[in-house]
């Protein structure tokens, strides 16, 4: 270690001892009564020495009063740099700044809020690059120029709202909408990854869920397939009581409710009804007279109690 080294390390004397000097630069930078005992100091480098005074301010709990001084060359007058307020290793600081792209979160979107997309997002690519049109020298027909313009003007980039009416039946414009092409941009490969990625870690193989599945949605009934290349690795759920239910979910995830992890048996069904129609059994229209509970008598017994 060289001696300059050893010196800055060293505070000056002078410099150290001027506690006093540096408690009425405080003061007088601060509000009465918010500096506060003196917080020790440090060596800035030769005969420059910091001291550290705490702060009483309320909304700044851990920050110091730094004063600065120094002193010249074989000069035995110590003088004042600066004050300022730091934060000590304790201090309650601000959270750092993020800008709002980036604190952006999922379901933080409501109803009538408008989220803007760069012109370079990584996920998207243009849709249309008018690489089919011919040269600007080639030759070419009337006929064909007329309509080179017209696929032109219905293939005009902008915001929905500044798109023209839709294209005339037969034209290459319409033929692109119909076919899901009459976009401005559509994913990139990165986007293609990135909701890849997404998907796979809220229902993918690797999840608590699909480990303790029985099968795999791709054997699942309740899987409703997706166009597109992501089709290839994922479908949408339509099991109401599964916890995926009306999500993208990878191919490979799985969960208890799979169309064929429990298939319960058929409830048996009664036999049909056997109706003997070779046989005729016979049924009175009246009942028999002595088919009652009351015993049948006689006119003899009835008269003598004055009944005819």
């Amino acid at each position: 270690m060289s001696a300059a080294t050893t010196r800055s390390r060293t505070p000056d004397r002078l410099c150290a001892e001027a506690v006093d000097l540096a408690r009425t630069a405080a003061e007088e930078a601060a509000a009465p009564g918010v500096v506060g005992e003196h917080a020790g100091l440090v060596s800035e480098g030769d005969r420059v020495v910091t001291h550290f005074f705490e702060c009483k301010e309320l909304g700044y709990r851990g920050w110091r009063w730094a004063v600065t001084v120094a002193r010249a060359s074989r000069a035995k007058v110590v003088t004042l740099d600066e004050v300022v307020l730091l934060p000590g290793p304790d201090a309650l600081l601000a959270p750092e700044w993020v800008p709002w792209s980036e604190r952006l979160r999922p379901g933080d979107l409501g109803p009538g809020d408008l989220l803007p997309t760069d012109q370079d997002d990584l996920r998207l690519e243009p849709g249309y690059t008018g690489e089919e049109e011919p040269p600007p020298n080639s030759v070419v027909s009337e006929e064909m120029q007329e309509l080179a313009e017209a696929e032109d003007a219905d293939v005009t980039p902008g915001a929905p709202a500044a798109q023209p009416t839709v294209p005339s039946r037969g034209t290459i414009a319409s033929v692109a909408e119909e076919l899901g092409m009459r976009r401005a941009r559509v994913l990139s490969r990165y986007g293609l990854h990135s909701a890849a990625d997404r998907w796979e870690e809220a229902f993918g193989p690797k999840t608590a869920m699909a480990q303790a599945a029985p099968a795999t949605c791709m054997s699942c009934g309740f899987l409703s397939p997706i166009g597109g290349s992501l089709g290839q690795a994922f479908g949408v759920c339509a099991n109401e009581f599964s916890p995926a239910d009306g999500r993208v979910v990878s191919l490979a995830y799985g969960c208890g409710g799979h169309s064929e992890a429990a298939v319960m048996p058929k409830p048996p069904q009664p036999a049909s009804p056997v109706v003997d129609e070779t046989r005729v059994d016979p049924f009175p229209l009246r009942p028999a007279r002595d088919s009652g509970s009351v015993p049948e008598t006689g006119d003899d017994e009835t008269a003598e109690l004055g009944h005819s």
